[in-house]
């Protein structure tokens, strides 16, 4: 990875650093790696010391953790457009959003049944290509490519306020900063991201950077220390975010691929009793699923494995399932353009594939767990949302 450290921004960010432990990375993977030492080199989950949490699952095996009894319920009202993003509210097991190149929103509630579309976000000009949902899931935040970003109120479905893109361009990502929710990240079709307050509607001051590509993803650690922006290039960035004055320096550079554009970024932070190394999730439209290990606390990547998906073209999503840390094993769920939803476990040295849902009729684009893994939502390119129902044991 390419090494940011010579821009004199850098060294402020190091000053700031330490004032939230700059060893916090390095320290956490030390400890780990000395109690979990006899580990085969690349584990993410040490499952030999996982048998507390193992009995919490019900030390199932995660094919059958994962097995699914099929369709729960299909959304349709945004057919004919796609859906590029499908997001459950934050820990809830039946509240349910998605928006739509149509330029709408939808927000779904899944119990009592039947499942319905509570309301319809309406406002901007052309398609919403992301959006957030905020901590305590009151506010939602969304970016489209008519160049604003609007904050809605959930409850009522009111927007709060419309926001334009300082440059005018395109937006084609958010993220909500995870510690200070009135901080929103966006990424825009210029290259650029910016670190916006929602409650001003300004940029933050310092709080902006370039990339090499057009930024389609974008994600943070967990303490919301570090982020990391995806380009249509096939770069990765990462930047130290300062916890109080919103600013950000740029650290590394990561090329996946040349040309190939990194369409989605998620982030796992590992902290616990049972974890080892903070870890990466990339898609880059390699036909490939690309897993890799944060080594160090400026946010530079290593790769650690990779998955075969269909990815070539279109804007495909992935994520590490809520509960992995609990699980025999490691999963990770991600969209592919053969039109299923794959589940990998991490852990497995060979055949990692633990299922496969077929019922879209187009490219799968995100996919998203509620919070206890119960139910599993999946949308596509034509505009279906589908609610997956997991077997109960």
């Amino acid at each position: 990875m390419e090494d940011f450290e010579d821009d004199p921004r850098a060294l402020g960010a190091r000053g700031h650093r330490r004032s939230v432990s700059r060893g916090s990375y390095q320290l956490q993977a030390q400890m780990n790696r000395a109690v979990y030492e006899d580990r085969p080199p690349g584990s993410v989950v040490p499952t030999s010391v996982a048998e507390a949490s193992r009995a919490m699952a019900g030390d199932t095996s995660l094919s059958e953790n994962y097995a699914f009894a099929g369709m729960y319920h299909v959304f349709d009202q945004h057919v004919d457009e796609a859906v590029p993003r499908v997001r459950f509210a934050n820990d809830d097991r039946h509240r349910l959003a998605c928006c739509s190149l149509d330029g709408s929103i939808s927000l779904c509630q899944l119990v009592p049944a039947p499942p319905t579309v509570l309301r319809v976000l309406r406002g901007h000009t052309r398609g919403v290509s992301d959006f957030a949902w905020s901590l305590s899931n009151d506010i939602l935040v969304s970016t489209s490519l008519d160049a604003t970003m609007r904050i809605w109120a959930s409850e009522d479905g009111r927007c709060i306020r419309e926001i334009p893109d300082p440059d005018g361009a395109e937006l084609l990502c958010c993220t909500f900063q995870p510690v200070n929710n009135n901080l929103t990240v966006v990424g825009n079709a210029k290259h650029n991201v910016h670190v916006m307050n929602i409650s001003t509607g300004k940029k933050v001051k310092g709080g902006s950077s370039k990339l090499t590509g057009r930024v389609l993803a974008l994600s943070f650690d967990a303490p919301g220390r570090l982020l990391w922006a995806g380009d249509d290039r096939g770069s990765v960035f990462s930047f130290l975010f300062d916890m109080a004055t919103g600013k950000l320096t740029k650290a590394k550079r990561l090329v996946v691929h040349e040309g190939s554009p990194v369409t989605s970024i998620s982030a796992r932070s590992w902290v616990s009793r049972e974890a080892r190394d903070p870890s990466l999730l990339i898609n880059a439209c390699l036909n490939k699923l690309l897993l890799y290990r944060v080594v160090d606390n400026e946010g530079t990547l290593q790769l650690k494995r990779s998955f075969p998906i269909e990815q070539s073209s279109h804007p495909v999503r992935s994520i590490f399932c809520p509960l992995m840390s609990f699980r025999q094993g490691a999963c990770v769920v991600t969209g592919s353009e053969d039109m299923c939803v794959h589940f990998f476990d991490v852990e497995r040295a060979a055949k990692a594939a633990v299922n496969k849902l077929q019922g879209h009729s187009a490219p799968v684009l995100d996919v998203s767990f509620n919070c206890d893994e119960s139910l599993l939502a999946s949308s596509d390119a034509s505009g279906m949302v589908i609610v997956w129902r997991r077997e109960q044991k």
